[in-house]
């Protein structure tokens, strides 16, 4: 009785702290990042959560607790715990355990689940226990790591060091770090509850494996996908998820707290500081070019634990992504992917939201009382009607900053991409758009395909070229309706 009357009273509180909020918003005050990111937090349960699961967008998707999407709310209300230790939020999570999937082993004659989503299940158990220490969390989180660690479907191929995503290599033989990574992570906070050798051993062998099959070779970061046909293993270059590349720099950080060597260290912040340097714009805001395949969540919360621990290239980083992200959200406190992008006009997903309530949480726990400077940065921008079909094609305007419209997922739902270039000079993560790709499976109209920032106004040209094929992304597909600019 007692913990639910704390309940009623926290929300009482955050809705008084929302109503607050939007009348300084209405008189023009400006609102610091501990308001901004009490609204997020109450805008991701009331928009997001329900009754132990998440909705997979705000409005006329399915709900559930399982893969990434849903994975990355769980994580993001345990961010908020971590910085704030918010006793308000464990009424959620006890909820969140019940309906967590429990998982029985993986045969090969019956398996049918896909690697990654069983990862990323075991690390939001994972947290829950962190939260609730109830044994059922715990449990849930050994049993999602082992039906794959123990199954015969994934591991094989030239390359069987690497997990297939789904059972035997089928849909291309795909083998994505999505599943690696958050394996490692899995087994690395297995081992800090359980305290069992397997699983510190186990994190070592994959994160090697990750080393030689994931990393590019020119730079210290790591491309998302490998295809193995069954003689050869072929990394798929310059796919640069913000997910994959936080969690390695997690593991990196834990993995040397916990052998005392500090190599896995200097290599994750390796990775961090090149993505900084090579996956932001031209004005340093990093802009998620992947469809809604990619969250950023694990990204800003391992770039938190390195600002808090003294790094301030990192901290500041942090503080003017957040800056800009400010622009990025809703009135209700919902975010769109692009951290640099306008307020976004589309039907919000889970896959898009998480990474902009992170920043709000990672810059109140930073800067509480700090002030962006740029909460009205896309006021009086102005939107060109232009009908991009036929590639190639450019974009000529001047001004600071750019936002591609058009209909995510227009062909649902997944074959569907074009290459960009900035000025001449392709972005780095050679995504560039890829429009098709719709995770919900729903098309959504008016939504940002891609945004850019300068630090100073200009004149620039964004040009476009043919995807070129490969068994994920698909073929080459743009279909842009029109473009805000400033």
């Amino acid at each position: 009785m007692r913990r639910l009357r704390q309940f009623a009273f926290t929300h009482i509180l955050t809705v008084v702290l929302l109503l607050l909020f939007l009348g300084l918003q209405s008189q023009g005050l400006a609102s610091t990042y501990q308001q901004y990111s009490n609204a997020s937090m109450t805008a991701l349960l009331k928009d997001f959560y329900h009754r132990g699961y998440w909705r997979q967008c705000v409005s006329g998707c399915n709900f559930s607790n399982h893969d990434w999407g849903a994975d990355s709310l769980t994580n993001t209300l345990f961010f908020h715990w971590k910085a704030t230790h918010d006793p308000a939020v464990l009424p959620y999570f006890e909820k969140l355990v019940q309906t967590m999937p429990l998982y029985g082993p993986c045969p090969a004659a019956m398996c049918q689940e896909w690697s990654d989503g069983r990862e990323w299940d075991s690390v939001a158990a994972s947290r829950a226990f962190e939260v609730t220490r109830l044994a059922d969390a715990l449990k849930k989180a050994q049993a999602s790591y082992e039906s794959v660690e123990s199954s015969t479907a994934y591991a094989l191929g030239a390359c069987p060091s690497i997990r297939f995503q789904k059972p035997f290599g089928a849909g291309g033989g795909l083998k994505t770090l999505e599943t690696e990574a958050n394996a490692i992570k899995a087994s690395l906070l297995l081992y800090r509850y359980t305290g069992l050798q397997q699983y510190l051993t186990a994190s070592i062998r994959r994160y090697t494996a990750v080393r030689k099959y994931f990393l590019d070779p020119q730079v210290p970061l790591y491309s998302v996908y490998v295809f193995d046909n069954g003689s050869t293993c072929t990394q798929l270059p310059h796919r640069f998820f913000a997910s994959v590349n936080g969690l390695m720099v997690y593991n990196g950080t834990v993995l040397a707290a916990v052998t005392k060597d500090p190599t896995y260290r200097r290599q994750a912040l390796q990775t961090a500081y090149a993505v900084m340097k090579y996956l932001s714009d031209s004005a340093n805001i990093y802009e998620n070019l992947q469809a809604e395949n990619d969250i950023e969540e694990p990204l800003v919360e391992v770039m938190y634990d390195l600002a808090k621990s003294g790094d301030t290239s990192i901290k500041n980083w942090l503080l003017n992504n957040a800056d800009a992200a400010v622009s990025d959200r809703e009135t209700s406190g919902t975010f769109g992917r692009f951290f640099g992008g306008p307020p976004p006009a589309a039907t919000i997903s889970e896959w898009q939201t998480n990474g902009g309530c992170a920043l709000m949480i990672a810059a109140a726990a930073l800067d509480p009382m700090g002030v962006p400077s740029h909460a009205n940065a896309w006021a009086r921008a102005r939107y060109v009607a232009d009908s991009i079909t036929t590639l190639p094609a450019s974009i000529h305007f001047v001004g600071a900053r750019i936002a591609l419209v058009g209909t995510l997922g227009e062909r649902c739902c997944e074959s569907g991409h074009a290459r960009i270039f900035v000025d001449g000079v392709e972005t780095f993560d050679n995504t560039g758009i890829w429009q098709n790709k719709s995770v919900t499976r729903k098309s959504f109209r008016n939504a940002i395909l891609f945004a850019w920032q300068w630090s100073a106004s200009g004149p620039h040209t964004l040009s476009f070229y043919p995807g070129v094929f490969n068994p994920k992304e698909g073929r080459s597909y743009l279909h842009i309706q029109g473009y805000l600019f400033k």
